[in-house]
């Protein structure tokens, strides 16, 4: 009988499993976890996503226990954790999803498929949601993702013939023994599918109607948005499982105008853009680490100042807005899309700090780290895609837009409670006569921002713009955008109704 390994890697669910369910279509299976210590010590990880794998997989145990099978969790370097495994076992086949990780990721998988040439192993890796390996043509891209994800769910296995490795693995190692980030907010959301649906069902049949409009304010955005995405990004449900669930509660509603029909399909919108851009890190995996448009390379690189850096990381910046953003995320391991992007742009532009360590604080802080999105938006706000219009936030602006009162920013920096709403915003232009009757204000509590907002915005923008211009970067620039821009559905063609709009400005709403 055929023995075949089935390796969970993002993909922590036995539901709609392509890669569980061919494997015991051939005969006898074993299914394993690696934690490999080289990629848990990868400056974008921490204990956290650590924390929040162990959870879920304790929830895969369950399932597979309940097909007759179980879970073995192997701790070492996955080519060398295969190979001892194979050694015990003679396995013929491998079966794994394929993944669209860090590079660190796409290095060991390229470690891994060498390996299995080497041994003679087949190695089956399905696609899991709608990003596709390979030559890929931009304009089938988007009929290809429709396709998938309105394909019936995989089925369980009803039953699952096993055969375990020997003995000696021992117990995974803890986030302090792995030597990584222990990073670890203690208000995030906790692992596993049996969260994941509680979460979805409860977006589904109550939150959703809050999405339009609730997700870009950090007041409402914890309950309108629907908060699955740490669990797509670990596989605990499926972007197709998702997305079927969404697109039936809206054929439910009684017309297409209801509050909770709009959010709904706004929703449908999301998990489009959610595999659009993972689709980008898929096809240029350097996206990690190189500029998108490699004639932006050097426009801060060579400027690194880590008085700024650390300023910023610290929540210490000096607008509130930020800071308030910078508390929130160190305690729960989110904050919404908008408020991603204004930490990002404010980094970018008026604090003048390269993309790549500034995504790596900001990845391992958020509990939903997905590199392909990740990057690609590290990038789009810093301006370094060549391919969309700079998005420059004016972090004064932003809070008054979004948290009027100082909700927000006095719920999440104290020191600031205090201070009237003329100033919370600029609490440092207080005059100095009313700064003594204002309760727990101090100078120090309320000195200006670390760099002046309007003059260095004005030399950030001369600086992007004036590369912008420069004739060999415009040469460039459509060369980009045929390998990762988005593309608009002809005006004369018919819309399929499971298909989410286009549109430029989905690209500023990622939110979950």
């Amino acid at each position: 009988m055929a023995k075949s390994v089935v390796w969970f890697k993002k993909d922590l669910r036995v539901q709609d499993n392509a890669a569980l369910a061919s494997a015991a279509k051939s005969g006898s299976l074993c299914c394993i976890y690696i934690v490999e210590p080289s990629l848990w010590r990868s400056p974008d990880a921490s204990k956290q996503h650590y924390a929040f794998v162990l959870e879920s997989l304790r929830d895969l145990y369950v399932a597979l226990r309940r097909l007759g099978t179980t879970l073995h969790v192997l701790t070492g370097e996955a080519c060398e954790v295969l190979a001892r495994l194979h050694a015990q076992t003679q396995f013929d086949t491998l079966y794994s999803h394929q993944e669209t990780g860090n590079y660190a990721s796409y290095m060991r998988d390229l470690a891994v498929k060498g390996w299995c040439k080497k041994e003679n192993i087949a190695w089956h890796e399905p696609i899991q949601f709608g990003v596709f390996r390979g030559h890929l043509n931009r304009d089938e891209w988007q009929g290809r993702w429709n396709q998938h994800n309105s394909q019936a769910l995989i089925p369980v296995p009803e039953h699952i013939l096993s055969f375990a490795p020997a003995d000696g693995w021992g117990k995974p190692p803890s986030a302090e023994q792995l030597g990584m980030s222990l990073l670890d907010p203690p208000q995030r959301q906790r692992g596993g599918r049996t969260q994941a649906l509680e979460v979805l069902d409860d977006f589904l049949n109550h939150r959703s109607e809050s999405y339009r409009g609730g997700i870009s304010s950090p007041l409402t955005a914890p309950t309108a948005c629907s908060r699955i995405s740490p669990y797509l990004t670990h596989g605990c449900v499926s972007v197709r499982e998702v997305f079927q669930r969404v697109a039936h509660a809206i054929e439910s509603e009684p017309t297409e105008d209801t509050r909770r029909a709009k959010g709904l399909r706004s929703m449908v919108s999301r998990l489009y853009w959610h595999c659009h851009f993972i689709q980008k890190l898929e096809s240029e995996p350097a996206l990690e680490f190189q500029n998108m448009h490699r004639g932006y390379d050097g426009l801060r690189e060579n400027d690194w100042n880590e008085e700024r850096f650390s300023a910023l990381s610290e929540g210490r910046c000096g607008w509130p807005m930020i800071d308030a953003c910078v508390a929130m995320l160190k305690h729960t391991g989110w904050i919404n899309f908008r408020m991603r992007a204004l930490i990002v742009s404010t980094a970018a532009y008026p604090l003048w700090l390269h993309w790549k360590p500034v995504g790596n604080w900001l990845a391992q802080h958020f509990l939903d780290y997905e590199p392909g999105i990740h990057w690609s938006q590290m990038q789009m706000q810093s301006g370094t895609t060549g391919i969309n219009i700079p998005r420059i936030y004016n972090p004064i602006k932003q809070a008054q837009d979004h948290d009027p009162r100082g909700v927000f920013v006095r719920k999440w920096i104290p020191a600031l409670r205090q201070v009237p709403d003329l100033w919370i915003f600029e609490p440092w232009t207080i005059p100095n006569d009313l700064t003594r009757n204002v309760s727990k204000v101090s100078p120090p509590l309320i000195a200006p921002p670390i760099v002046d907002l309007e003059t260095a915005t004005r030399i950030a923008k001369q600086k992007l713009f004036e590369r912008r211009a420069q004739p060999e970067v415009l040469a460039e620039k459509s060369a980009v955008l045929v390998k990762h821009g988005s593309r608009k559905r002809p005006a004369n063609r018919a819309k399929p109704k499971t298909v989410p709009p286009q549109t430029a400005s989905s690209q500023h709403t990622l939110d979950f």
